[in-house]
């Protein structure tokens, strides 16, 4: 393992993270990223089901619309919520000093504690979702318990990382810029929830049933995207090094392009200050600050990354699973931001949209866990399934996303499964069809990825340190 973090360390002046030395800091970071696969895991099951439900003949097998709703919530809230911001936790504990140990196992295991109470709350009883945006909920006080438990558990992770994440440093170098990054999206964070409290502080008296939780996570949903996307930057960077490109960009352009993906950010207090809660501008506002501003930053990053591979210099050497996350990330987010800009109406445009930018994150965290693990003290991901899986995964992917998009063309609402549906037409089933086909081919991806990191820490591969 030393051998393994003298190459990972050696690299410090391109973009990547030096990984800690201490033991305390690296079980805490594997936690926090074993807390992340485990939510993904979990979620993959979910989606199973879920895409069957939507999918052309095999919905008219078993009619599982109520079903769909109840998987919908769960599978949203561990993708999008649990298995993001455990990964994030992940990153900033790895940015981390050798402080307050105490609070960051507090909040890994109230987090721990939420999530499995979210997996365990429909077998419990818990039903009536809320198909709002962002966090969707099951009307049921065991679901909110873990709800609550585990944005307890984010808000003080959040705060540790604020007080105790490593410097930057004198000299802007690489490895300084990544840390600018990471210390981005925390600030993201900590924006995100200010906005769910003032949310909660200003919620109209008149607001009630699914239209109050849509009011309560509009603004902390719309900003959490930011520390994704922060966070997916900080990994294309570092997937780039990895890949051997030479990018032609400096340490203080990043930094600076850092910044400027934050700005949007602050923005989102002012909405709060000048527009109450719940008003037409207040909420039309929140959604263009991230429609404009989250590719602020995610664009010129992105071209200079497919720039720097072409440029003739020290170009990518041969296919790796760096370099393949890498580039089906960035294809993925310009699609995924291209048809944002397509949305008219509620039909599954919009999932095409947000499927598209967050799978593109979700592959960002699959090609740099691949290179993590060895610095960890697992073995290193190895062979051709390596190779292959974030190709299968983000072309299953990007099929998916663009059948969306095509059934959303000719009407097909979204968050409807089975003959609600209505696919009456040739290119709807067409559409929703590819769609389908895409999701299972995503599906093995997934499990690929799965398969692949479960090989490298089960205790018997594991290396000594």
């Amino acid at each position: 393992m030393k051998e393994d973090m003298h190459s990972y360390n050696a690299m410090a002046d391109n973009f990547v993270l030096t990984l800690p030395t201490d033991n305390k800091n690296r079980r805490m970071s594997i936690a926090w990223l074993l807390l992340a696969i485990s939510s993904l895991l979990i979620a993959g099951l979910f989606t199973i089901l879920i895409v069957l439900s939507r999918t052309p003949f095999f919905q008219d097998i078993v009619p599982w619309t109520d079903f769909f709703h109840t998987a919908l919530v769960v599978h949203v809230d561990l993708t999008v919520l649990v298995w993001f911001l455990a990964y994030a936790g992940m990153f900033w504990t790895l940015n981390s000093r050798a402080a307050c140990f105490k609070c960051g196992w507090l909040a890994l295991f109230l987090s721990a504690t939420g999530m499995l109470i979210i997996i365990l709350a429909p077998f419990l009883g818990a039903g009536m979702p809320f198909m709002n945006n962002y966090v969707p909920v099951l009307r049921d006080p065991v679901f909110f318990a873990g709800l609550g438990l585990f944005g307890l558990g984010f808000a003080v992770l959040v705060l540790r990382g604020l007080f105790f994440s490593n410097p930057v440093g004198a000299i802007i170098s690489g490895e300084g810029a990544i840390r600018f990054g990471l210390y981005t999206a925390l600030i993201s964070a900590v924006v995100a929830i200010a906005a769910l409290l003032a949310s909660w502080y200003g919620m109209p008296a008149t607001a009630e049933g699914e239209y109050y939780y849509e009011l309560l996570f509009w603004g902390a949903g719309h900003t959490v995207q930011f520390v994704h996307v922060q966070l997916m930057l900080v990994a294309w960077l570092c997937l780039a090094t990895f890949s051997g490109i030479h990018l032609q960009i400096t340490p203080r352009i990043v930094l600076m392009l850092f910044a400027i993906g934050l700005l949007p950010v602050l923005m989102t207090p002012l909405v709060y200050i000048l527009f109450d809660v719940g008003s037409a501008d207040h909420l039309e506002i929140i959604s263009l600050i991230m429609k404009f501003g989250g590719g602020l930053a995610a664009a010129p990053v992105g071209v200079m990354i497919i720039y720097s591979l072409f440029a003739g210099a020290k170009s990518m050497p041969e296919e790796s699973a760096a370099g393949n996350a890498l580039l089906f990330s960035i294809l993925l987010f310009a699609m995924g931001g291209v048809i944002g800009y397509m949305i008219s109406g509620s039909n599954v445009i919009i999932p095409a949209h947000y499927h598209g930018s967050i799978v593109a994150v979700t592959l960002a965290f699959m090609g740099i866990t691949f290179h993590l693990l060895p610095g960890l003290g697992f073995t290193k991901p190895q062979g051709k399934l390596v190779k292959w899986q974030p190709v299968i995964y983000g072309s299953g992917q990007f099929m998916h996303v663009l059948g969306l998009a095509w059934s959303g063309g000719y009407g097909v609402q979204r968050k409807t499964a089975g003959v609600a549906q209505q696919l009456d037409g040739i290119e709807k089933i067409a559409g929703m069809g590819l769609m389908g086909l895409g999701g299972m081919i995503a599906i093995v991806g997934g499990i690929l990825f799965l398969i692949i990191v479960f090989q490298s820490i089960w205790p018997s591969a594991r290396k000594s340190s």
